[in-house]
């Protein structure tokens, strides 16, 4: 019976604190927007989602002068750039000359992926990141993760998808903050565990080791 007690106990204490984590990860999304003004930046992304806020947004920064292009991650394949351009409503010269559209990435660790190599193609190395405010601590993790040479700017959108202020009063809000939570968790976890193993040489550390006519021993 002890034992029984105490496995009641730690799943309860277990069950605290996940709830406690969960609430105040919806607190510091609900604080995320509206987003301040962001600096120029190299180039701007924009994660597609079931609404269209996020593009919309991306667009106007980019209308805005926020940065030189923009890429829009994510898109379906059986979306054409003309379809994209007039279920947006963007400007078409802007449209036509600094949007690009990346259709490989099928979730958020793809989106980072297609993001890093679109920003290193053009030599980008500063970001405005644009997506769901719900999901933008889970976006920044993987995109920092796939490139951690940029700096990246996050420019959260709310929308219509997960009121962040009453996430908890729709069965739909409800399952996308705690799903939201669960996956950042997931992800929080992953970055922490890589970032306690071995380090990588640095080229300082690498350089230190070459004797003084600079070739390898």
């Amino acid at each position: 019976m002890n034992g029984a007690m105490r496995m009641l106990a730690a799943i309860f204490v277990v069950l605290l604190v996940w709830t406690s984590g969960l609430l105040a990860f919806a607190a510091r999304v609900d604080r995320m927007t509206p987003a301040p003004d962001p600096p120029v930046s190299d180039g701007i992304v924009a994660l597609t989602g079931s609404s269209g806020e996020r593009i919309a947004a991306g667009l106007a920064l980019l209308q805005a002068g926020k940065a030189k292009r923009m890429l829009i991650s994510g898109v379906s394949r059986h979306v054409t750039r003309g379809e994209l351009q007039t279920i947006t409503g963007a400007s078409k010269p802007v449209y036509d000359c600094c949007v690009d559209l990346g259709f490989e990435a099928a979730n958020t660790l793809g989106n980072a992926k297609e993001t890093a190599d679109w920003a290193r193609a053009k030599g980008f190395r500063t970001l405005i990141l644009v997506t769901a405010d719900y999901h933008m601590p889970r976006a920044r993790l993987e995109l920092r993760a796939a490139m951690p040479e940029a700096e990246i700017t996050t420019y959260p959108v709310s929308t219509s998808e997960v009121s962040a202020g009453g996430w908890w009063r729709t069965t739909l809000g409800a399952e996308r903050m705690i799903l939201e939570y669960s996956k950042y968790l997931v992800v929080l976890s992953r970055e922490t565990l890589l970032g306690l193993g071995p380090k990588p040489a640095t080229n300082a550390a690498a350089a230190h080791s070459l004797p003084a006519n600079g070739t390898a021993p």
